[in-house]
Order: C-alpha cells, then sequence, then structure tokens
C-alpha cells in the first residue's frame, strides 16, 4: 500500500503523519523547473538573479522570462511553474493597482509581500483551489525600509531577507552565502559594498559556484 495511502487526493485531508502531500508537491514542482536564482540586498540597491532556460529552439528566448514588474518600485521573480508565476504577478499587479486606488501610494513591499503569501495560505485549506506551485521573489528600495528583499513559498510563508536562494542547488547557494556572510561580517551588514553593479557580480558569481 502506498505511503500517501489516498491522503494526496485532497488538499485539506492530512495523512496520519500531519502532512499535506498537496502541499508538498507544490515545493517539488518549484525545484521541477531546474532553475536557480537568488536575491541579495546591497547598500543602496536590492537584486534578483536568475538562471534563464528555453525548452524548445524553436521558442523565441526574448519572450521567456521569470522577471515581473510589479509596480514602479516593486519587481517579482518567479521560480516554478511559469503558468502559476503569471497568474501571481496579475494579481500581485491588481492588489498593488488597488491599493494604490485606495489609500494614494504605493503599495509598500512588506505589505504586497504579506498578501501574496496570505493569499497562498488560502490555497492550501480550500479544496476547489490547489497551492500555486511556485516560491515568489519582491524586491524594493523603499522609502521606509530602504533595499528590501521578501521571499514567500507556497504554504503561506513569507521573510524578509538580506540574502536568499530558491531552487535545485538551493542548499548549495545558501551555504556560500552564509559563508560569505559571515566571511564580511567585520565589514558592515552588507555581503557587498558598492553600487548595484558590484551586487549583481557578487550575485552571479556565487550562482555560478
Amino acid at each position: 500500500m502506498s505511503g500517501t495511502a489516498g491522503f494526496d487526493r485532497h488538499i485539506t485531508v492530512f495523512s496520519p503523519e500531519g502532512r499535506l502531500y498537496q502541499v508538498e508537491y507544490a515545493f517539488k514542482a518549484i525545484n521541477s523547473a531546474n532553475i536557480t536564482c537568488l536575491g541579495l540586498v546591497g547598500e543602496d540597491s536590492s537584486v534578483i538573479i536568475s538562471q534563464k532556460s528555453v525548452p524548445d529552439k524553436l521558442l523565441d528566448a526574448k519572450t521567456i522570462t521569470y522577471l515581473f514588474s510589479i509596480s514602479k518600485s516593486v519587481g517579482m521573480l518567479a521560480t516554478g511553474s511559469i503558468a502559476d508565476g503569471r497568474s501571481l504577478a496579475m494579481r500581485a499587479r491588481s492588489e498593488s493597482a488597488e491599493y494604490k486606488y485606495k489609500y494614494g501610494y504605493e503599495m509598500p513591499i512588506d505589505a504586497l509581500a504579506k498578501r501574496m503569501a496570505n493569499l497562498s495560505q488560502i490555497y492550501t485549506q480550500r479544496a476547489y483551489m490547489r497551492p500555486m506551485g511556485v516560491s515568489l521573489m519582491f524586491i524594493s528600495v523603499d522609502d521606509e525600509l530602504g533595499p528590501s528583499l521578501f521571499k514567500s513559498d507556497p504554504a503561506g510563508y513569507f521573510y524578509s531577507a538580506k540574502a536568499t536562494s530558491t531552487g535545485p542547488k538551493q542548499q548549495e547557494v545558501t551555504t556560500a552565502l552564509e559563508r560569505a556572510y559571515k566571511k564580511k561580517k567585520t565589514d558592515g551588514e552588507y555581503l557587498t559594498k558598492g553600487n548595484w553593479e558590484k551586487v549583481v557580480e557578487f550575485g552571479i558569481i556565487t550562482l555560478k559556484l
């Protein structure tokens, strides 16, 4: 008898071990694209870097992207199912536009990340929905928070970070980032100093490890 024993047929059914298999499948879908990405916060900038994979040689590479502009001040990177990523990008743009219409100013990155995480959590508790197989990163240079980086996952968990990664090589990249942060901690709060170009250069070098 299978270990899942039918507990993966519905999102809202827990296994005897307290696991939600549909949510775990959503996390596995993030790695199915075989793309590793990372986000970094610099002194005056925040960047997201992603690999690019074109599944078919006949496709126009210019049309393949995981990067989305949500508002004038917020950018988003989706890792996993590109269809789910586009869907959430449209929802994030809608939430941001509605917020600006209601309050008269751009939606702060922390409020947007929290809202999108809340929506992801709702997808895990309604039988007529399914968890989105995508992890999101948001970046912005916020008026109050400064350079910011937020990450959310299919389970609805979100957090702010100085550096983070997603994808099949997430553990290796995270270990490299932690090692670099520990080594440069005496130089300041950030992994690398200087303009955004140096932050991007550091991120690309780390991603190649």
